[in-house]
Order: C-alpha cells, then sequence, then structure tokens
C-alpha cells in the first residue's frame, strides 16, 4: 500500500487528491491512470485495474491511498473544533465510555470519527445517518497523525 499526502496551497481538495491519486499511480506502474467510474453508492474505482485507492481532504490537506486490495482513507485536522453533543448521536455505548473517560474529548471524537468515515468508505455504502452500531477503540492502530491531522487508513 502507498500513501501520501500534501497541502491544498490554493488547490481545491478534489484536485489535489487526483494529483496525488496520479502521482501513485504512475509511480506503483509506471502507467496513466486509468478511467475512474463511481458505484452504485458513490465510491469511485478503476475500470479493468487491479488497484484500489480512496481520497480524503481537509480544508488543508489531501491524502491518498493505493493499493492492491479495498482500501479508505479518511482524515480530519486535529485543530478542528466538534460540536461535543455530537458524541451522543454518533458513538456506540462501548466508544461512548471511552469517550466520556478521555482527557481530550475532541481529540477522541475525531478519532472515532476517521474511523467511522474510513469504515464506510470500504464498505462501499459511504455514511448514512448516524454510524453509533460500530465499536472502535480510541488507540486503534489503523488512526496515525499526518500533516497536522488524524488519518484513518482500512484495507
Amino acid at each position: 500500500m502507498k500513501v501520501a499526502s500534501c497541502e491544498l496551497n490554493g488547490r481545491g481538495g478534489h484536485e489535489a487528491g487526483r494529483a496525488l491519486l496520479e502521482a501513485l499511480y504512475r509511480e506503483a506502474t509506471g502507467l496513466p491512470l486509468p478511467p475512474i467510474v463511481i458505484g452504485e453508492w458513490g465510491k469511485p474505482y478503476f475500470v479493468d485495474s487491479g488497484w484500489h485507492f480512496s481520497i480524503s481532504h481537509t480544508k488543508n490537506h489531501a491524502f491518498c491511498a493505493l493499493a492492491r486490495e479495498n482500501v479508505a482513507i479518511d482524515a480530519e485536522e486535529l485543530d478542528r473544533p466538534i460540536n461535543q453533543k455530537l458524541a451522543e448521536k454518533i458513538l456506540s455505548p462501548g466508544e461512548k465510555v471511552q469517550y466520556d473517560a478521555a482527557p481530550d474529548k475532541n481529540r477522541a471524537l475525531l478519532t472515532f470519527w476517521v474511523l467511522k468515515e474510513a469504515a464506510a468508505k470500504l464498505s462501499g455504502r459511504g455514511l448514512r445517518g448516524y454510524p453509533n452500531n460500530t465499536d472502535f477503540s480510541l488507540d486503534d492502530p489503523r488512526v496515525r497523525e499526518m500533516d497536522g491531522c488524524l488519518v484513518a487508513i482500512f484495507t
């Protein structure tokens, strides 16, 4: 799996993410980017390629993951304030216990959010309603800090 990130520097998130994808694909295969289509539930994929990708962007950064298996990435700026009332709606009972015990509530909620979003992307069905039926952990190894963001990557 290959992962890359960049600052937007005046570009839109879609444009920056697509540039990262093109660079990663060329680096991995030596070929130009194949056609991309959108699946029934909105997940983009390559036509006739053994490669899978996922793109996420924040207000300042874009992230891309490229892999030989289904992959999903989601990112949020660490300094993004989140309405803490959202915890009541999106966290499962087990996640809520961890959130309540966390010293940094904003980081905890961001952590759960990137995990939920990446899982939804991996499924190909996207995020629908309040994703409170998961059982993630705040120390999930699929979450890392990159460029001032929390980033979750699922395969």
